[in-house]
């Protein structure tokens, strides 16, 4: 028997700053056409960094928009803007950058628990609850969290709003019935990672992406896992285990109290966030025309 108590499927975008003009055309599409879209689904939230935040993690930023234009935008449509901030590196002494300081107070005027703020560091966590309590807060899944206690163990955590699992966990199907309901209204599975189920460097990954974002002038951190060289392709996405599609949304997760899913893509480009956006949130025979509708902006460039 189904235990869902809400029927709404709430989709966590990337791209907040990386991916403004593509946003830009497709948020009044979505709402001003909802005939295209699944009538399930709705935008929860938009998440990202702009491209020289020490605090930024998960992805080397690119997000170059101004961050009024942002908050105006995602205002409009009562979207959800997160700031990732999931540096998992932090020190003391990063916790007084101006420029990151300034986002979350800029962030926070939108009003009390609107916007969020993605975070691994538990430092940067305590200042967040403290100086911008506004904020909501969501545990990164830069965190890596593939026992399922340690997991479980998180979503226990007053603090934190949502938490993001290791795409791993998403097929532990018998321990996430078993979970009890409020804790899976705070579970986000990430849907679409590429990364290797077998991958065993996902946090050194993540900790390299740390370091650039601080500065630090190391070497990038190379991919052993078969296919890596290849990049990202949503074709092998697909293929991955723990990869979560739309008819699992709606056929196995919904039914079982589950709501928020994150789409991963920061760091790759606005055609494939497109591809993204037509594959989770348009029905199929509706593909083409918001396809059309968005390649014959001619303010984007998708390649």
């Amino acid at each position: 028997m189904s235990e869902n108590r809400d029927h709404t499927v709430y989709f966590h975008l990337p791209g907040l700053f990386e991916f403004y003009d593509l946003y830009s055309a497709f948020l009044p599409l979505f709402y001003e056409h909802r005939e295209y879209f699944y009538p399930e689904c709705e935008i929860g939230s938009v998440y990202g960094a702009p491209g020289d935040c020490i605090w930024g993690g998960g992805r080397v930023g690119f997000g170059d928009a101004d961050p009024r234009q942002v908050l105006r935008l995602m205002n409009r449509y009562g979207i959800s803007s997160r700031l990732t901030f999931s540096n998992s590196l932090l020190t003391q002494e990063h916790l007084a950058d101006r420029k990151c300081n300034a986002l979350c107070a800029m962030f926070e005027e939108s009003g009390p628990d609107v916007n969020g703020v993605i975070v691994h560091s538990d430092l940067l966590a305590d200042l967040l609850r403290k100086k911008y309590p506004g904020l909501y807060l969501v545990s990164s899944t830069t965190k890596v969290l593939t026992d399922f206690d340690d997991f479980l163990h998180e979503t226990e955590q007053e603090q934190f709003r949502y938490v993001v699992p290791d795409f791993r966990l998403n097929r532990a199907l018998d321990r996430l019935a078993g979970m009890p309901g409020p804790l899976k209204d705070k579970t986000e599975f990430l849907c679409n990672e590429c990364c290797s189920f077998t991958c065993t460097d996902r946090k050194r990954c993540y900790e390299n992406v740390s370091r650039k974002s601080l500065g630090e002038d190391c070497p990038d951190h190379i991919c052993t896992a078969p296919g890596a060289g290849r990049g990202y392709r949503f074709s092998e996405a697909m293929k991955n285990p723990g990869f979560i599609g739309i008819d699992d949304i709606y056929n196995t997760y919904l039914p079982m109290g589950f709501t928020n899913f994150k789409i991963e893509g920061r760091g790759l480009g606005s055609a494939l966030i497109l591809e993204f956006l037509l594959y989770y949130l348009t029905k199929p025979e509706y593909h083409i025309k918001v396809r059309e509708e968005i390649y014959l902006d001619s303010m984007l460039d998708l390649f």
